[in-house]
């Protein structure tokens, strides 16, 4: 199996070459729109030997004979062209793997990893403090993500992080008081900026509670607390105004000691002897990677929270208490405490009662720490910035990106597209002229070739997930119908107003489950027409009846989103290379649970002069 860490640079080239030329070749099929089905005549646009075979293939059949890669055991009723043959075969040899390593053939497929088969919402691999407010999703990423990371960071000498497009701070505060690292989040949006400070305060809340319930002792300061600053990463700035933005932040602090609503009275009754001589309870350091990643000292996964007996152990004393260090990444900069939120003060801020922005500033000429960046599900272009600041500054050691949204990755072709994040008002000014560069392609290798442009409808297929909708067909789901419903309504739109082209529709509750004459009621209101407008059952049923060729050809254009996906993260692997860095493209997650698992990583050695001559280990 082609794994991106075997490839010499050499076959990285022959790989893009290969890759634009066959997504040019199947360019009708990648960029077709399947609610155009009909009113597009698509199914015309196949070869008709294609057709003779497709039309009588079952939904389990799709999945067994078309989209499952692994499947070695295929049962043909029929001789399948060759052309057809050669189409899937050279779809799945040109796409990277995307099963983790180690995971069993039985497994592939799964709806949720084993760490979720005794509670469905809940990873056995993770601390029960990490997964309050978290999705099972996303506590999957994060305790596989947080671990690599680590590894990086280890591996590099380094204890500094910068997560950049942090959300809520999932990932950050795992990070952060899990594997004891100094983390600073950076996130466009302020009110996920915010809810992030506060779900580290119930965190250290929550530890506190049963620090006291276990009669522990008091909780020792050995490090700051993760940092949330609120800002747009502008993908035209230079490094060194994306190291300032950072290091000029403001960090945002909730009261670290008590949950919302909580009494100044009653934050000082729970609070130990101990702990007010120190002022608001001090932050305890939670680096035993055996409690909160479920690893055993052999590395191998275990259950946390748990004795032998299977009963409960107390999250919070059985942590091993390691020191770790106590700067942040840009150890000058202050905090900044939010209106109403409570007295509390970072131990890096100047006592204070009010609710100014108090803010420090990286002063000129101060050495920046090294430190590792990483982005989970970085969306559109906020990736391929990632890579350019890895690249160009002296002080990024590591990176692992785990991108998404690759329909909003800017092209030549497409400088704007749809969903694009606008910039503030009032963007950071930049230090340096502008940057050009588009998000796709990055490399020059794959810039020269013949037929590497990406439609936006390709890129947005890239993001569909293939394991979800091969599960659907094995079960013969429901929703199979839902792409025949919405290409019929399409012609239906047409009709009425020609000039109506792909208007969105906005998602009909469990739509289903409804008869066609139903959606179309609810449906037709949302793009401007009459729910009662007449409809041709004759011609509706015909269509309806080839629901199966809807989900044929459908298939067909999702056989084709993980090539496009490949040809995406291999043009940044090139650009990497081109720039004298190794990388590799791990499948970290599981493909069935997180469909974005493929993550980027790649590391810089450091030398004398700050140059960024790049190695891996």
């Amino acid at each position: 199996m082609m794994c991106s860490p075997t490839l010499s640079a050499e076959q990285q080239r022959e790989l893009a070459r290969n890759l634009t030329y066959f997504l040019s070749t199947y360019k009708h099929i990648s960029d077709s729109f399947i609610i155009e089905f009909f009113s597009e005549d698509l199914w015309a646009t196949l070869p008709t030997r294609w057709q003779q075979i497709l039309c009588d293939l079952s939904p389990p059949q799709i999945a067994d004979l078309l989209l499952d890669r692994l499947n070695v055991n295929r049962s043909y009723s029929c001789v399948w062209p060759l052309s057809l043959l050669a189409f899937r075969a050279t779809a799945h040899a040109l796409t990277f793997p995307r099963t983790p390593q180690g995971k069993r053939r039985h497994e592939v497929g799964m709806l949720k990893p084993e760490e979720f088969l005794e509670n469905k919402s809940q990873s056995s691999l993770l601390g029960h403090i990490f997964r309050k407010h978290v999705k099972p999703k996303k506590q999957h990423e994060i305790r596989s993500l947080g671990t690599l990371v680590k590894q990086l960071c280890d591996l590099t000498d380094c204890n500094s992080v910068v997560d950049v497009g942090s959300g809520q701070g999932h990932l950050t505060r795992f990070l952060s008081f899990g594997l004891g690292l100094s983390v600073t989040g950076i996130e466009a949006d302020p009110t996920l900026v915010s809810m992030a400070s506060k779900y580290d305060g119930q965190l250290l809340w929550t530890l506190e509670k049963e620090r006291q319930r276990k009669n522990g002792p008091p909780i020792s300061r050995s490090g700051p607390s993760p940092c949330h600053v609120a800002g747009w990463v502008n993908p035209k700035a230079s490094w060194k105004d994306f190291v300032k933005q950072v290091g000029n932040g403001k960090c945002v602090c909730e009261d670290r000691t008590a949950p919302a609503g909580s009494s100044k009275k009653r934050q000082r009754e729970s609070m130990s002897e101990a702990d007010q001589q120190h002022g608001h309870g001090d932050q305890p350091v939670l680096t035993a990677e055996s409690e909160f990643l479920g690893c055993s000292d052999n590395g191998q996964a275990a259950s946390p929270l748990k004795n032998n007996d299977n009963t409960c152990t107390n999250s919070f004393t059985s942590v091993k208490h390691e020191p770790r260090s106590s700067s942040l990444l840009f150890p000058k900069r202050l905090c900044k405490i939010e209106a109403g939120q409570g007295p509390y003060v970072h131990p890096l801020c100047q006592e204070s009662s009010s609710t100014e922005v108090v803010v420090c500033p990286v002063e000129e000429g101060q050495e920046c720490p090294d430190f590792i960046l990483t982005g989970l599900h970085a969306c559109g272009d906020l990736s391929a910035t990632l890579l350019r600041h890895f690249v160009s500054c002296p002080h990024v050691r590591g990176i692992t990106s785990v991108a998404c949204c690759y329909m909003k990755i800017t092209t030549s072709e497409n400088p704007n597209p749809p969903g694009l994040i606008a910039p503030p008002l009032s963007p950071l000014p930049t230090s340096e002229a502008s940057h050009s560069e588009f998000g796709y392609p990055m490399s020059s290798w794959v810039q020269g070739l013949p037929g590497h442009q990406l439609s936006y409808k390709a890129r947005e297929g890239a993001c569909h997930a293939i394991e979800d909708y091969m599960h659907r067909l094995r079960e013969e789901s429901g929703l199979l119908r839902m792409h025949c419903y919405r290409a019929t309504l399409e012609t239906v739109i047409r009709e009425a107003k020609p000039e109506l082209r792909r208007p969105g529709v906005q998602a009909i509750k469990k739509a289903h489950l409804l008869p066609f004459t139903e959606y179309a009621r609810l449906g037709l209101p949302r793009v401007g027409l009459p729910p009662d407008l007449p409809l041709d059952t004759c011609r509706v049923g015909a269509m309806l009846r080839q629901e199966g060729r809807v989900v044929v050809y459908f298939s067909l254009a999702l056989l084709l989103a993980p090539v496009v996906e490949t040809l995406v993260l291999l043009d940044r692997m090139l650009y990497l290379q081109e720039k004298g860095i190794k990388s590799q493209l791990v499948p970290l997650f599981d493909p069935a649970f997180s469909p974005r698992n493929l993550v980027l990583m790649a590391l810089k050695q450091p030398t004398r002069d700050k140059e960024t001559e790049c190695t891996l280990p």
